[in-house]
């Protein structure tokens, strides 16, 4: 053994199926599928469980081609950038990593849009600018001090989140039992209004709730077993939340058949007083709000680490690599993904959702693709299960995938456009003109405490 491998030994393969799936459904987290459930209803026409229903069907094809990569790339901590650069060339992993980046530097602000939104709707004498703010300072200071999450307290948010998601489904399965509310249990999923475009568009948004299962690739050197838990995990996780997201759709439906709500960005709110008056809502509100903020702490965490690798990699800027001799935590990271999320005070949820589901919906593409282009290179397989594994299910991602990141609103897909062509240029700067390939990130690096 080198001097260099003992210095930084090899992490300690300590996480089962059940763990990895834990940590998959905390990082998701349960509550968003009440977060974000007016807009879903309001842009499907009043048809969200078909809605969730097409994005589960994208999801479930591209957690199984993710899961494909991480059994062929399982003896290191990968994601979408490292099976895309291995199998289609550094450069299209590179734009591939720039088109995820798009995800973590700003999901971060669509996570204190939601809580400032909720928070904004119960005291509406305070405006929504402060709330964001709110949210914003004790995050980017709490990270910075370095606070640690324990496993533990994985386990209990999830607990609470998902006591508050059954208990939302049982007063509305009651509310509905009791009223005439006009619904049937069939017009959730289709109405005199539905239509394919709507459909598709409340799909390409909805996606946002998804996001965070490709996060279980990072674990795999924690994983035992990698090459056989992490695409269990992966489409464990994707499965759980797409029964989730369609059954409190359904319910939530049940109860409310019209689209129009006094705030769509906080209807969580209106349905749970609808079902459970003002102390029902009281809870909903308080979960909302923990788990936002404890999924704005995660994700800022997270976020600040790509950051950090990318700048310590040479791949952005080196002065994000800067960590503080105090708190051992990428200060610089941190505090950029805090400022941006400013950028709150002028959007609002639908479009921080849309543009950040331009950066998912095409790197889900290139992984599907990846997949496909594995098995026409090394043939890891033989007949018809070898076909459908690695060429029909990718290859169905990458359709419905497309199609949905094609049915993004104007501005997302202006700014995604935007954010895609700037990695170009950055890429033709870093890569001299592209005769030279680009720096390779390195996630299973040493990482700041």
């Amino acid at each position: 053994m080198t001097t260099e491998s003992a210095a930084n030994p090899g992490l300690k393969r300590t996480l089962t199926l059940s763990s990895v799936v834990i940590l998959g459904v905390a990082w998701v987290t349960p509550l968003i599928a009440l977060a974000t459930i007016g807009i879903i209803i309001q842009l499907s026409n009043g048809t969200a469980p078909t809605a969730y229903l097409i994005t589960l069907l994208a999801m479930v094809c591209t957690a199984w081609s993710y899961g494909r990569m991480a059994s062929v790339h399982y003896q290191s901590a990968g994601s979408a950038y490292t099976y895309v650069g291995e199998e289609m060339g550094p450069r299209l992993g590179f734009l591939t990593g720039w088109l995820i980046l798009l995800d973590y530097f700003f999901i971060p602000l669509v996570v204190w849009l939601i809580g400032a939104a909720y928070l904004s709707a119960q005291f509406p004498i305070i405006p929504m600018g402060a709330w964001i703010v709110a949210f914003i300072v004790p995050t980017t200071l709490l990270n910075i001090i370095g606070i640690q999450v324990t496993a533990r307290a994985n386990y209990l948010l999830v607990a609470f989140q998902l006591l508050v998601i059954a208990i939302f489904v049982a007063l509305s399965l009651g509310y509905f039992a009791s009223n005439d509310t006009g619904s049937t249990l069939l017009s959730p999923f289709a109405n005199d209004t539905t239509t394919i475009a709507a459909l598709a568009t409340a799909a390409a948004v909805a996606a946002y709730s998804f996001i965070g299962f490709d996060g279980l690739t990072l674990l795999t050197e924690e994983t035992i077993d990698p090459k056989r838990t992490i695409p269990r995990a992966m489409l464990i996780v994707v499965v759980f939340f797409g029964v989730l997201f369609v059954g409190v759709s359904w319910t939530a439906q049940l109860i409310h058949p019209g689209v129009e709500f006094a705030s769509v960005d906080s209807a969580a709110l209106e349905l749970a007083r609808m079902v459970g008056g003002n102390l029902f809502n009281a809870v909903v509100l308080a979960g909302l709000i923990v788990g936002q903020f404890a999924c704005g702490l995660a994700i800022q965490a997270g976020a600040s680490r790509l950051l950090f690798t990318m700048g310590r990699d040479g791949t952005l800027p080196s002065r994000l690599a800067y960590v503080s001799p105090t708190y051992r935590t990428p200060v610089v990271s941190i505090v950029l993904i805090g400022l941006t999320g400013l950028v709150g005070l002028f959007v609002d949820v639908t479009t921080s959702a849309s543009f950040i589901n331009f950066g998912a919906f095409s790197a889900f593409t290139l992984v599907n693709l990846s997949a496909i282009v594995h098995y026409w290179r090394h043939r890891p397989g033989q007949g018809i299960g070898a076909i459908l594994g690695w060429i029909v299910v990718p290859l169905a991602g990458v359709l419905i995938d497309g199609y949905l990141l094609l049915s993004l609103g104007a501005d997302a897909r202006i700014i995604g456009s935007i954010w895609l062509a700037l990695g170009v240029l950055w890429l033709a700067v870093l890569t001299r003109g592209f005769r030279q390939p680009p720096p390779k990130l390195a996630l299973d690096s040493e990482k700041p405490d």
